[in-house]
């Protein structure tokens, strides 16, 4: 399996419209972050998870093929704003999305044009699935495993395939949940920065006390804000088997 980073930056996006940091300023490609998704592929199945408002100019360096499934965190413009620029990929066919109750409801209220029982050409043919934490499903040749975290007081859904998890936006997850991760091997997770908390995101420590609960042989950080730092300065802080995730980041599972 494979997971390709599309994006790995805030709901900002990293450069920061009008900010002048060091970071935004930074002309280290690492440095540049889209907003969060990935992409999950197999030989014969190929997922995203999320589509946030970069999906167009994500996606167009990607071989064009087939998406089997949309897996949805949850309903925040930065993870699902570019839901209609999907419309290219319906040619291979109808194309379903996944999400929990809560954010199934706020795609619906979101973009009813691409859920309407009549819907007028051209619109992206997509299908709302309800979903819930742990029950697990499989689309093509991947099973896979929503877990609930929260989002300050918003639950929201991570993912597991196999030994690798992914979670974004979370602040907090319920003791319940985590029996669902034991034994992943490869974790990927929020971290806003290091100081300033935030009511509803992670910090760098936040984030590595959580990978220690979770036990993974390695853990790349998400979701990250120009706060954090410079990339290569930031890795060279993290301990051993951490590390930031960037944008282009190829892993195989």
């Amino acid at each position: 399996m494979k997971i390709t980073f599309l994006g790995t930056g805030t709901s900002c996006g990293v450069p920061v419209i009008g900010c002048q940091c060091e970071v935004c300023q930074s002309k280290e490609p690492k440095d540049r972050r889209l907003r969060c998704s990935i992409l999950v592929e197999t030989e014969d199945t190929r997922l995203l998870v999320d589509v946030g408002p970069d999906f167009r100019e994500q996606i167009l360096p990607q071989p064009f093929r087939r998406i089997d499934g949309i897996l949805v965190t949850h309903s925040h413009y930065d993870h699902v704003g570019g839901m209609d620029d999907i419309r290219p990929y319906c040619q291979f066919g109808q194309i379903d999305v996944y999400a929990d109750p809560i954010a199934r409801e706020g795609m619906l209220q979101m973009l009813p044009y691409c859920f309407a029982e009549n819907r007028y050409p051209g619109v992206p043919k997509i299908e709302l699935n309800e979903i819930h934490a742990g029950q697990s499903f499989t689309i093509g040749d991947i099973e896979v495993m929503p877990i609930e975290v929260m989002h300050g007081k918003l639950p929201i859904l991570g993912y597991r395939f196999g030994r690798f998890a992914y979670i974004t936006d979370m602040k907090t997850i319920n003791d319940d949940q985590l029996p669902l991760l034991e034994g992943v091997e490869v974790l990927v997770v929020n971290a806003l920065r290091f100081d300033k908390p935030h009511h509803s995101h992670q910090l760098v420590d936040d984030a590595l006390a959580f990978a220690r609960r979770v036990g993974a042989r390695r853990t790349l950080l998400t979701h990250v804000c120009h706060d954090i730092g410079l990339h290569h300065v930031v890795n060279s802080k993290l301990p051993q088997g951490v590390e930031l995730a960037f944008d282009g980041m190829e892993l195989t599972i």
